[in-house]
């Protein structure tokens, strides 16, 4: 049995403390496999506090969704682990300047989206590669997701899925009322995305990387760092490829 270290969101308490009761927990340091226990947002908190360690994150689901995270069984962890297939994720950096000039660099796991603050639409100009793409995006706000989160807001935004191997961002508007037929883009992973809000001001917009949240906003600039890999663990048969597939044939 590898060495274990049992990390928990507050509601599952009683979860944990019954892990713990079964299997040794030989502490953060000394773990070769952490075992998260609650939902995809603290599976995403787990893949931040534990960035760099070079330490697999197995995820056990008590939350409601659960996409990034298998089943919860207090047995038979042990055969489960030894089967386990993994996914190697990278984050995106964020770096957001607001209208003071202030700036800020926060990773994210899922997806970095902006969101207008206030009843007005958001005006926001997008360049990839420093090529202007859209001069101006009138909308409530707009998205770049990875693979691995675009089956979160990416997907409730009508974004497209990607498989979890797949070398491409999702760019996704939310809400777009001007240009009224675009509905977002595919970009390879190599791009560097500029957001430049117009009317800063006037029409406030808010980023946020994962749960950090940036607000009054003027230049968000976001890429795909690839020097940073994260490696999660799923039950044989349910991997995030697996996943990522399912979902596209669900009512």
């Amino acid at each position: 049995m590898p060495g274990l270290h049992f990390t928990a969101a507050h509601d599952a308490a009683e979860a944990l403390q019954a892990m713990r009761e079964r299997h040794s927990d030989v502490g953060a340091e000394r773990a070769d496999i952490i075992i998260a226990l609650g939902g995809d947002g603290f599976m995403l908190q787990t893949l931040h506090t534990f960035l760099n360690r070079g330490k697999p994150i197995y995820g056990m689901n008590l939350g409601s969704v659960g996409f990034l995270m298998n089943e919860f069984h207090e047995a038979d962890l042990e055969t489960r682990l030894a089967a386990a297939e993994p996914a190697r994720v990278h984050p995106l950096r964020m770096k957001a300047t607001d209208i003071h000039g202030k700036q800020t660099e926060a990773l994210a796991f899922n997806e970095v989206s902006l969101l207008r603050e206030t009843r007005q639409a958001a005006k926001i100009r997008i360049a990839v590669d420093e090529r202007v793409r859209i001069a101006e995006l009138i909308c409530d706000g707009v998205l770049i997701s990875t693979p691995a989160g675009s089956t979160a807001y990416n997907l409730s935004a009508h974004g497209p899925i990607l498989p979890i191997d797949a070398a491409l961002l999702a760019l996704t508007p939310i809400s777009a009322f001007r240009p009224r037929r675009w509905h977002g883009a595919l970009l390879p992973h190599r791009s560097r995305t500029r957001f430049e809000i117009l009317e800063a001001e006037k029409r406030p917009v808010s980023a946020v990387a994962d749960d950090l949240e940036v607000r009054n906003i003027r230049v968000v600039d976001v890429a795909e760092d690839r020097s940073i890999a994260m490696t999660m663990l799923f039950d044989a048969g349910h991997s995030l490829d697996e996943r990522i597939l399912a979902e596209q044939f669900v009512d």
